[in-house]
């Protein structure tokens, strides 16, 4: 699955559109190194995301097609 999608899916980021900003503006990291929003994610990939001032560091643990908002959380563990 697509990086931006994921984020988009575990509700880490609220809109596709944001998502691919985030990803164009190298403020997404995958295993250390930035990525691009047509990242294939993978299931154990560690992202990190920059918000504002603080950072937010996930392990994917699940990949889903689509998820509902008590699931969302499900796709990923916080670091």
């Amino acid at each position: 699955m697509r990086l931006d999608k994921f984020l988009k899916v575990s509700r880490i980021i609220k809109r596709r559109t944001v998502a691919n900003e985030a990803c164009d503006g190298a403020r997404v990291s995958a295993n250390g190194r930035p990525v691009k929003a047509s990242y294939q994610v993978k299931v154990g990939d560690v992202l990190e995301i920059a918000f504002g001032k603080g950072t937010l560091k996930v392990e994917v643990t699940e990949i889903r097609e689509s998820a509902g908002k008590g699931d969302a959380a499900a796709m990923y563990k916080e670091l």
